[in-house]
């Protein structure tokens, strides 16, 4: 992962854990397991996810939506509960993993893995699991308070956070169950083992914590938990994944790093300082109208603990010692971090709304914004731009260009009646790279519910025509509501396209977020620079005429104003195919076809005879 990630991956394994819960006497019964984050040696404290406990607690699943309820005692759970915590070697260094012998798989079901007699442990293994108690169950009041407002609104029925995909058979109550639990946590405390009491283990917290609010949108992220629980942990155990955060609503955070059923309740870090817990897992999958986000929900750290401090001082006596254990916020170096927005690129992106439409777009100039045609038709009567500075500038604007339904690019100019006063004007690329690193700033998911969200990947292809560059893919979280947002270079901040539409397959009705499509800005960017100019003249009162359609992609029929060479014919092949929308009996098994999709829901599109697009699905948001 480089060598900036060295000290945090060492923090995150070092904290990483595996937690399994069962009934005494029934190791046939089940057994539900999780993640955690070991929070400090000596004592042995734990903080994992609260979503394994609803099987044993003695009012049900129902006692975590008590109005108020913040936290609940040990006792809330069942007499037969039994838990152990299971980890990993300290040192967590590329020594440490080979001293963890994991080409010895010594438990039970990865054994059964090897080809061939076991093979012979070698070195350090796992620490066996130890046991456990439950001190308390918690909840973190604000968090619970943003989800309800961002996922709790008539449209709620579209979002399923359960592990399993919608399509899979789970109960209404096992899945109410996962629903209620869902911001619930468990601090556990770790039972002393006699034995091991000499050894040197350090004592207090072994995590620091960032404040809430100190990590911006776009800052990279190392999450650590264990997928699939339980089951082969000598694999499993403290798996790691990258990403970036994504978005937040206080303490609600959403993070592209990808993570697996089981690591619910596994610790998310920040790369600097290095190792400073920011999170913890609540729901690993995300599923919005039966279609899987890509993103993971997390609860912030911060709010957490606090919670654990103040509910370990209202229990009985002898648990409010254990609060001076727990983590606490880190001070300084934060100070800044707390006021910086991240990226400063990133604040080019705005939000664009039309009538009941709303998507994505990019300033290219204090007046200019360029967005999707889809987002922006042609015969809009107004555009509302919103931009995400602090200043939140709302500005009417009306469209100046739209490319014609019958060209290959989506593209849509938006002029202002007023400057994007703070909205910094990205610079356009003039080459690409593949494989290197990009960041995707755009409306998806929640449109202006909570500002934009940013998603990370590596720009996977580019794709030519007469050695021109007119189609990038990427691997980012692409969603409905992204079309028109920027594509940037994460290194160098430079625009390298317009967000056009990601991937559906037809024949399952699955939509594929990581695969995604992109309109390159040299394409644009010779019709920019014109239409840029022609805007300044206006203003200034030199000139008047309308602006020129001429030079755009696809309107005009002079080929030595088309974008370095490349004709409409030769690039149309790739983004549509002379197919219906409504013709897909014929497709046959694994074809992929991408479908247009109307911004307004229940209407079918509308474009000209004979184009539809075949390779792309245009990304659509509507006000719901």
């Amino acid at each position: 992962m480089g060598r900036q990630w060295g000290p945090a991956m060492r923090a995150a394994e070092q904290a990483g854990c595996m937690v399994s819960a069962s009934r005494a006497g029934q190791p046939k019964a089940g057994l539900w397991s999780c993640s955690g984050v070991i929070l400090s040696r000596r004592p042995g404290l734990v903080l994992c996810h609260g979503g394994i406990f609803t099987h044993f607690l003695r009012a049900g699943s129902g006692a975590l939506t008590v109005a108020g309820a913040a936290f609940l005692p040990g006792d809330s759970c069942s007499d037969d509960l039994r838990l152990h915590v299971q980890w990993g070697p300290t040192a967590a260094s590329p020594a440490g993993r080979a001293e963890r012998g994991r080409a010895g798989l010594c438990t039970p079901q990865c054994a059964g893995l090897d080809p061939g007699p076991p093979a012979r442990p070698r070195g350090r293994q796992l620490q066996p699991p130890r046991p456990a108690e439950l001190l308390l169950l918690l909840s973190c009041p604000i968090f619970r308070g943003q989800f309800a407002r961002l996922f709790g609104s008539e449209t709620a029925e579209q979002w399923h956070f359960a592990s399993a995909a919608p399509e899979d058979e789970v109960s209404e109550e096992e899945e109410e169950d996962q629903l209620r639990a869902l911001g619930w946590f468990a601090l556990l405390r770790v039972l002393p083992d006699p034995e091991r009491e000499a050894e040197a283990v350090e004592r207090g917290p072994i995590v620091a914590v960032a404040p809430l609010g100190a990590v911006p949108k776009g800052a990279p992220l190392l999450a650590c938990g264990s997928p699939f629980g339980a089951f082969c942990p000598d694999i499993f155990l403290n798996t790691l994944s990258r990403g970036v955060l994504s978005n937040s609503a206080g303490p609600l955070l959403l993070t592209d790093a990808r993570c697996l059923p089981g690591t619910e309740g596994g610790g998310v870090f920040a790369a600097r300082p290095a190792g400073t817990l920011v999170a913890l897992v609540a729901a690993p999958l995300c599923w919005k109208a039966r279609e899987w986000v890509g993103l993971t929900l997390l609860c912030a750290a911060a709010p957490l603990l606090c919670a654990a401090r103040d509910a370990l001082c209202h229990l009985h006596p002898g648990t409010d010692a254990l609060a001076a254990f727990l983590p606490q916020e880190m001070g300084a170096p934060w100070d800044r971090p707390l006021r910086d927005p991240g990226p400063p690129w990133a604040a080019a992106a705005v939000l664009v709304e039309c009538g009941s439409v709303w998507g994505s777009g990019v300033a290219v100039a204090p007046r200019l914004v360029v967005t999707c045609r889809h987002v922006a038709p042609r015969e809009a009567a107004g555009v509302l731009v919103r931009s995400t500075t602090p200043k939140g500038a709302i500005i009417w604007g009306h469209v100046v260009f739209a490319t014609q339904e019958t060209s290959p690019y989506d593209i849509a100019v938006v002029s202002l009646e007023e400057d994007l006063e703070g909205v910094p004007i990205p610079v356009p690329a003039e080459d690409f790279h593949e494989g290197e690193a990009v960041t995707v700033v755009g409306f998806g998911v929640f449109g202006q519910a909570c500002g934009p969200s940013v998603t990370s990947g590596i720009l996977s292809a580019v794709v030519q025509v007469d050695d021109t560059p007119v189609m990038l893919q990427t691997t980012c979280a692409v969603h409905g509501g992204s079309s028109g947002g920027p594509l940037f270079s994460t290194c160098s901040g430079n625009l390298l396209g317009i967000i056009a539409s990601n991937t559906r397959d037809n024949n399952t009705g699955a939509t594929y977020p990581h695969l995604n499509f992109s309109i390159p800005i040299t394409v644009l960017q010779p019709a920019l620079q014109r239409t840029i100019r022609q805007e300044i003249w206006a203003a200034s009162g030199s000139w008047t005429a309308p602006l020129s359609q001429s030079g755009w992609c696809g309107g005009c029929s002079n080929p030595r104003q088309r974008p370095h060479g490349a004709s409409s014919e030769a690039v149309s092949p790739l983004w549509r195919e002379e197919q219906p929308l409504y013709a897909t009996g014929s497709a046959k098994a694994g074809d992929l076809r991408i479908l247009t999709q109307h911004a307004a829901a229940g209407l079918p599109p509308v474009a000209s005879p004979g184009v539809w697009i075949k390779l792309l699905i245009s990304l659509y948001g509507s006000l719901t």
